[in-house]
């Protein structure tokens, strides 16, 4: 089964990358890595799971995959700061971002790791695009490690920062140059945040979103 992005095809039958029918080159592992993250597109990858499906009961350093992403991103034409591929997580791993049409349908990667794999409960839309949360301290700003990446006017590099604590949600303004605004209001302190609480970042308009719990299907004639 191939796999089709924008003028790219990904065939794991014949071990080949395609660009508008010309094969582009990519190393064993570096093509390897480019299907994982492919056929696990639905969520981000961890680093530690990668390593285990890439190098199975042996030890690399983390520069190892590091390297692979960067062989990955000068075949596709792609951008650290701007992605359209594959996008860094912070402190956490790689996902691929781009629109794949003609594959198998997205699921999740098994691996050894898969169990200590951080539950994803918290987003922030911004336009169509959806960005995962983590446990912890997730920055937002325009530098490159922000864990929520923003290139856009008046936005400081590291502008804001989300913290995740079991069930509580927080932001707090890092002494930005324009601030940082919930419901309006301009932070001068950690606040909560709730479902559906708009967040204003220079000129953007972030949404931080709790997606329902899963429940089960209703019955017809319930309501």
């Amino acid at each position: 089964m191939s796999y089709r992005f924008d003028q790219f095809v990904l065939d794991p039958d014949t071990r080949r990358l395609l660009r508008d029918g010309e094969e582009v080159h990519l190393s064993p592992k570096a093509f390897d890595l480019l299907r994982v993250l492919i056929e696990g597109r639905a969520r981000a990858l961890a680093r530690g799971d990668l390593h285990d499906l890439l190098w199975p009961e042996t030890h690399v350093e983390d520069t190892n995959l590091a390297g692979l992403v960067a062989e990955i991103r000068r075949a596709l034409a792609d951008s650290p700061e701007t992605p359209r591929y594959v996008r860094t997580i912070h402190r956490f791993g790689y996902w691929f971002i781009g629109d794949v049409a003609d594959g198998a349908p997205a699921a999740p990667v098994q691996s050894p790791a898969v169990n200590s794999r951080p539950v994803i409960r918290y987003w922030l839309i911004w336009d169509t695009r959806q960005i995962p949360l983590f446990e912890g301290d997730n920055v937002i700003g325009r530098a490159p490690d922000a864990a929520v990446w923003l290139e856009a006017p008046g936005v400081s590099r590291h502008h804001a920062r989300i913290r995740l604590e079991g069930s509580q949600a927080t932001i707090e303004d890092l002494g930005s140059k324009n601030g940082t605004f919930v419901g309006g209001e301009r932070l001068t302190a950690p606040v909560a945040l709730a479902d559906g609480d708009q967040i204003r970042i220079s000129s953007v308009v972030l949404s931080f979103r709790i997606p329902p719990p899963l429940a089960s299907t209703d019955t017809v004639g319930d309501r």
